[in-house]
């Protein structure tokens, strides 16, 4: 007679085995000869090749993968932060083609052939985008979980036809939220990298 522990143990073996199996039927073999590196990719995988950075990724995912999850949990580019996941907080931003896109709400598949930058594409410790620089100039942080968003949004504005207002710099940038309430020195330091430095209150 089988116990009631040994029922849900070969439960949970079997549950785990049928959702594994797909997987393992898929599964990508790869590294040195020493070592071989397995990669377990989802049975209905599609192959992209993503330009980020510079760098060329050949990638096997699930379709239903977003752009901000193949940066962050695929290519480990965690630069790009995951806010509230629904397109409204602009933690997520990135370039696409130059252009600002919330990550979010983009399919990764939906981007090749894409230049997609994220902010560790923009500068490094080493040599900051001047962007960055005025960020950490004017304090343009607290906590700093939006300010990648921030940068990215910031840096694009640089291109669009922004009016030289302060007015016009928080419309544009009213996509990226800042829960800290940063507002006024990151403000500043994008009128100040833009040459339109910010009239005293």
């Amino acid at each position: 007679m089988i116990s009631r522990r040994g029922f849900l143990q070969n439960a949970g073996l079997t549950g785990f085995a049928m959702t594994v199996a797909p997987w393992l039927a898929h599964a990508e073999i790869g590294g040195s000869d020493k070592v071989a590196k397995m990669k377990f990719v989802p049975a209905d995988a599609q192959r992209v090749k993503l330009k980020v950075n510079g760098k060329v990724h050949n990638l096997a995912l699930d379709p239903r993968t977003t752009l901000l999850d193949c940066l962050r949990e695929t290519l480990s580019l965690t630069g790009t932060k995951k806010g509230c996941d629904h397109g409204q907080c602009g933690a997520c931003t990135v370039h696409v083609n130059g252009k600002r896109v919330n990550a979010c709400l983009s399919f990764a598949l939906m981007h090749e052939g894409d230049e997609i930058t994220t902010i560790e594409g923009i500068g490094q410790p080493d040599k900051l985008h001047p962007m960055q620089k005025a960020f950490v100039e004017f304090d343009g942080y607290q906590c700093g979980y939006c300010t990648p968003g921030q940068i990215m949004s910031a840096v694009a504005l640089l291109k669009e036809p922004v009016g030289n207002a302060d007015a016009d710099v928080k419309e544009a940038m009213s996509g990226n939220i800042c829960r800290c309430g940063a507002y006024r020195n990151i403000l500043c330091a994008i009128q100040s990298v833009r040459g339109n430095p910010v009239k005293e209150a």
